[in-house]
C-alpha cells in the first residue's frame, strides 16, 4: 500500500467522522425536538448510513483499490475507526460512562449504531460493485 493510498484512507476516516459528528449535532438540535429522542436515534441510523454511503460513493473510487476483498477490508477499517471514534467521543468529549457508551451499540436499548457500522463494513464493496456493473 502506497503512502498516497494511506493518506486517502485516513482522509476518508476523518471525513466520515466529521460528517457523522455534524449529523449527530443536527439530529440533536433539529430532529429530537420534533419527533423525540428515541425516534430520532432510530431515524439517524438510516440517515447516517445514507450519508456514509454517499461519502464512500464519492471518495472510495479515488483510493484505487482492486477487487471486492480490498473494498471489504476498507469497510472493516472504516467501521472499526468509526466505532472507536464514537467511543472516544462518548468517553472523552461527552464524559459518558463505559456502560452508557456501550449502550449506544446495543439495539436492544433502541440504539442502532451497530447496524450502521455493519452497513459501513459493506459500503465500499457496494460502491465497487456499482462501479463494476454500472460503470
Amino acid at each position: 500500500m502506497t503512502t498516497e493510498t494511506l493518506i486517502r484512507v485516513a482522509s476518508l476516516c476523518v471525513l466520515l467522522a466529521c460528517a457523522e459528528t455534524l449529523h449527530g449535532i443536527a439530529r440533536t438540535v433539529l430532529v429530537v425536538p420534533r419527533i423525540g429522542k428515541d425516534r430520532a436515534i432510530k431515524l439517524s441510523a438510516l440517515t447516517g448510513s445514507i450519508l456514509a454511503f454517499m461519502i464512500c460513493y464519492v471518495f472510495v473510487p479515488a483510493i484505487g483499490l482492486q477487487g471486492p476483498a480490498q473494498h471489504l477490508a476498507l469497510g472493516l477499517l472504516l467501521a472499526t475507526f468509526m466505532a472507536l471514534f464514537d467511543m472516544g467521543m462518548g468517553l472523552l468529549v461527552m464524559r459518558k460512562s463505559w456502560r452508557k457508551v456501550m449502550t449506544d451499540f446495543d439495539p436492544r436499548t433502541g440504539n442502532y449504531l451497530v447496524l450502521g457500522l455493519a452497513f459501513l463494513v459493506w459500503a465500499p464493496t457496494l460502491v465497487f460493485l456499482l462501479e463494476v456493473c454500472c460503470g
